[in-house]
Formats: C-alpha cells, sequence, structure tokens
C-alpha cells in the first residue's frame, strides 16, 4: 500500500486533472451555445468533438468504477485499454512515458 503522502500526492494531482476537465467541458458548452447563433471554426469544431468523445469515455470508466470491485478493475482496464480515460488525464501519463 501507498505512503499517506503518496495518496495525498495522487489526490491532489487527481483533483487538478478533474478541474482541467472541467473547465474544458465548460469551453465545449460555451463553444456549442456560439453554435446556435453563428458557423463555428474548424478549430472550434474540434475542441467541442474532442471534449464531447472525453464525455463519453468518461461515462464507462465512472461505471466500471461503481461495480462491486470496480475499484481494483478500472485501474487493470486502464492499462489494458488507457483510451478509456478522458485527455486531461492522459496527458501526464503521455509526458512520464
Amino acid at each position: 500500500m501507498s505512503t499517506v503522502e503518496e495518496i495525498k500526492e495522487l489526490l491532489q494531482k487527481n483533483k487538478q486533472r478533474l478541474n482541467k476537465e472541467l473547465e474544458q467541458s465548460k469551453e465545449a458548452m460555451a463553444l456549442i451555445k456560439k453554435s446556435t447563433y453563428t458557423t463555428l471554426t474548424d478549430e472550434e469544431k474540434e475542441k467541442v468533438k474532442v471534449q464531447l468523445l472525453d464525455i463519453c469515455k468518461a461515462i464507462p470508466a465512472f461505471a466500471v468504477f461503481m461495480l462491486p470491485g470496480g475499484a481494483l478493475l478500472l485501474p487493470l482496464l486502464i492499462k489494458l485499454i488507457p483510451d478509456i480515460l478522458p485527455s486531461a488525464f492522459r496527458e501526464d501519463e503521455e509526458a512520464s512515458s
């Protein structure tokens, strides 16, 4: 088992990742709202697409986590299928590999 300091560090890192994901979601919602009265640029369309895919990826990961034993199963699933994580959670892992 990890030490208390390692656990605190992981919680802080995941809190930052979650905040980043929420900010990206807010930006995507603003772009979707903007699209109701004007045409989005290709870059804006890509941002919305990526963020909607991230939201769709988060739902199955959350569902697995909520299953009995899901807290143990989710890390194994992430190792097998790394694309299951939203982009905010993958960026740090890509930089370290």
